[in-house]
């Protein structure tokens, strides 16, 4: 078929752009591929002001290809390829760019509202301000940019995007789902980001000068060395959110949740303590539960004691020393346990989801599950999802049937551990030490990294 044939089907529509169908973007995309391979013949593809709204280029390799003003609402580019591609106020609404790369990619003032962008690559892309006029009627020029220039990232799936070093200064991205994206170094200057989740997301060195975070959520969030200046954190819940080396004195943090102080707890903690054991030891009947949530432990001396069952979920507890301890079913969600002192310690059924233990002591841990008598579940395992577990010491820990989906296990020593049974689904595994570790019934599946020897 020839491209006569092929381009004589094209039609104008919504705002003046070529309307491009299935057959022609097939073919244009395999003279790019020729382009791109550097076959005689092949050419870049040039899409400029076309409409291939609902179109299919999954998987493609759109690399360099020019998208400027391009209608693409509701396309397909799942897994495809777009380093150094220049969407210059493109329209993406509703796209489903999950998985797609765009490094380098130039954004600028292009549209991404409702898309897709789970687990997508965006490294050093550009977001910021572009508006694209052309000559209307008459000579005069008109806007075809979608918006008012801003880059839209809003109402947006992203969660686990990577997104390093993208700049995103001005742009619009309330209500997005962030959640566990690495956005490390990202310029979000003047950027509107109200009521975005962010929970568990990676934002080190990340630039929020004069930006708007009102009532986002930074959960277990990391903000080491961000820029905070002139923020607006108003209602924003920033409890379990690591802030080593932010200076916070230059942002509004009126109603935001912050980590409560130990002077804040009402009776000192022995006292608490101390009911909590009354509690355990008179199955409930006398004394309390503790309770300590939020609350700035780090540093403290827990060693050896019965905290079976206490909540530490969103606190701070950096540095603790915990070792031999016992903290069966323990609600340790959303805690920073960075460089505590786990050893020999029983987690049997604690809950440590989405907790920081990077750098922590664990060696002889149990964290295998829990036997429930005369329940329909038989046994409670250790839930360590989404847990960031670099580093950490599992030498000899039981880790039975331990739920460590999407964990990060970077550089774990976890030689001659017990993981028989457990669920590392999708868990990240480079560089860990895994000699002599049992993984008999053990779930892998996506699980990248893994070296057994």
């Amino acid at each position: 078929m020839t491209r006569s044939r092929l381009t004589g089907a094209t039609a104008v529509a919504e705002g003046g752009r070529v309307r491009i169908t299935q057959l022609e973007l097939d073919y244009r995309l395999e003279q790019h591929q020729k382009y791109l391979d550097g076959v005689i013949g092949g050419s870049r593809a040039d899409f400029k002001l076309c409409d291939l709204s609902r179109l299919d280029l999954g998987s493609r390799d759109l690399s360099q290809a020019d998208f400027s003003g391009a209608r693409l609402v509701g396309c397909v580019l799942r897994g495809a390829r777009l380093h150094d591609a220049i969407l210059f106020a493109a329209d993406l609404r509703e796209a489903d760019m999950i998985k797609a790369e765009f490094h380098r990619a130039d954004l600028r003032g292009a549209c991404l509202r409702g898309a897709r962008l789970s687990d997508a690559f965006f490294i050093d892309a550009d977001f910021r301000d572009g508006l694209m006029m052309r000559p209307g009627k008459g000579g005069a020029l008109e806007s075809v940019t979608f918006g008012d220039g801003r880059a839209e990232v809003s109402r947006v799936r992203a969660e686990r995007a990577d997104m390093r070093g993208a700049r995103m200064s001005n742009a619009f991205i309330v209500q997005t789902d962030f959640t566990d994206a690495n956005l490390s170094n990202v310029k979000f200057i003047r950027a509107d980001l109200s009521n975005t989740n962010l929970t568990g997301a990676t934002l080190e060195g990340a630039d929020f000068t004069d930006a708007n975070l009102s009532g986002a959520i930074l959960a277990g969030a990391v903000l080491s060395r961000a820029s905070l200046m002139n923020t607006n954190l108003r209602g924003a819940d920033l409890v379990g959110a690591i802030l080593d080396g932010v200076d916070l004195s230059g942002a509004d943090l009126s109603d935001a949740k912050m980590i409560r102080a130990l002077d804040d707890l009402d009776g000192s903690l022995r006292e608490r303590l101390t009911e909590h054991l009354r509690w355990i030891t008179s199955g409930g009947r006398e004394g309390r539960r503790a309770e300590l949530t939020r609350m700035d432990l780090s540093g403290r001396k827990l060693g050896s004691i019965n905290l079976s069952a206490a909540c530490f979920s969103y606190s701070n507890l950096k540095g603790v020393t915990l070792a031999r301890a016992s903290l069966v079913m323990a609600d340790l969600a959303f805690a920073d346990l960075r460089d505590a002192d786990l050893g020999h310690c029983d987690l049997r059924g604690a809950t440590l989801r989405r907790a920081t233990l990077t750098g922590a002591n664990l060696a002889g841990a149990r964290l295998g599950p829990v036997e429930i008598v005369g329940a329909t579940i038989s046994q409670w395992p250790t839930n360590l999802e989404n847990a960031r577990l670099g580093l950490v010491n599992f030498t000899g820990a039981d880790l039975r049937a331990a739920r460590l989906v999407r964990a990060n296990l970077e550089r774990a020593d976890l030689r001659d551990a017990n993981l028989s049974g457990a669920n590392l689904q999708d868990a990240l595994l480079t560089g860990a030490d895994l000699r002599g570790c049992r993984t008999e019934n053990c779930d892998l599946r996506g699980a990248t990294g893994a070296k057994f020897v």
